[in-house]
């Protein structure tokens, strides 16, 4: 379960932008804030089942963007390949392009 927390928190960062307020609002809550869906719903004046609603799919929709882009994949290798470098000032400059 942790592992799917991690893994969609780290897309959220790469793909949140392409999102709808409502769906970063209510992801970021449940995601990041570690709010129930009973507490979101609660907050946001809507039921918990379009709480869960949103969560898939917005989840399905990283899940996606992910699929088709391989922005976190390409990340993940980058980082194996920093840790191979020892020089300092190109480690830096690669990590800019992560930014």
């Amino acid at each position: 379960m942790m592992e799917k927390f991690v893994y969609y928190a780290r897309l959220f960062d790469l793909y949140g932008g392409l999102l709808s307020d409502n769906e970063r609002i209510t992801f970021s809550s449940y995601y990041e804030e570690n709010l129930s869906m009973q507490e979101i719903a609660d907050n946001r004046k809507i039921s918990k089942s379009a709480v869960g609603a949103t969560i898939k799919n917005v989840e399905l929709k990283l899940s996606t963007f992910e699929s088709t882009l391989h922005l976190e994949s390409k990340s993940q290798k980058l980082d194996k390949i920093l840790l191979k470098i020892p020089d300092k000032s190109i480690k830096r400059e690669l990590e800019k392009l992560k930014e």
